[in-house]
C-alpha cells in the first residue's frame, strides 16, 4: 500500500521527504505539495500517515496546525476518514471475511494497519453508517465488528 500512495502523492506533484520530526506527537506535516513523515515509524505506522498526509491534500487547505482552531480539527478528521476509506475499506473487510480472517489481531494484519487504527476507522465507519451497512451481497456490523453474507 505504501507504494500505491507514494505513486498516488507523486502523481499529483508531491513530495515525499523522511526527516527527523522535532516531536514525538508530530509524524507527519502536509504543506505545499510537500509530505514530511517521520523515518523513526513501523511499516504501517508509516502507511497510516502517509494516507493522512496525502487526505489533507485531498481534503483540506490553510494552516492546520492551531489546536484551539474548530475547522482545522474538522479537516483533520476529513483526512483522517479519507486515510480510513484507503487503509480499511469495506471491500476489504468483506475480502478478510472471505479469506476466514478472525480476530482484531489478525484483521489488522491482513490489511497491514496497526489495531489503534483499525479500531479507529471502525470506529469512524460506526458514526457514518450506524450500527451496519449493506454493501453488496454483504451486511457489515460495526459493534461488534463482524460481516454476514445474504443469501
Amino acid at each position: 500500500m505504501i507504494n500505491k500512495l507514494t505513486d498516488y502523492a507523486h502523481s499529483k506533484g508531491i513530495d515525499i521527504v523522511d526527516a527527523d520530526m522535532p516531536t514525538d506527537k508530530v509524524k507527519g506535516l502536509y504543506a505545499d505539495d510537500l509530505i514530511i513523515i517521520s523515518k523513526d515509524l513501523t511499516e504501517s505506522e508509516y502507511t497510516e500517515i502517509l494516507a493522512e498526509e496525502v487526505g489533507h491534500y485531498e481534503t483540506s487547505h490553510g494552516n492546520l496546525l492551531d489546536p484551539n482552531d474548530v475547522n482545522a480539527e474538522k479537516q483533520e478528521l476529513r483526512a483522517r476518514q479519507w486515510a480510513y476509506e484507503r487503509l480499511v475499506p469495506l471491500e476489504k473487510i468483506i475480502a478478510a471475511y472471505e479469506a476466514h480472517v478472525s480476530g482484531q489481531e489478525e484483521l489488522a494484519a491482513f490489511l497491514n494497519v496497526s489495531e489503534p487504527f483499525l479500531e479507529a476507522a471502525i470506529a469512524r465507519y460506526h458514526e457514518k453508517h450506524g450500527t451496519y451497512v449493506r454493501l453488496q451481497s454483504y451486511i457489515i456490523y460495526f459493534e461488534p465488528l463482524g460481516v454476514m453474507k445474504i443469501l
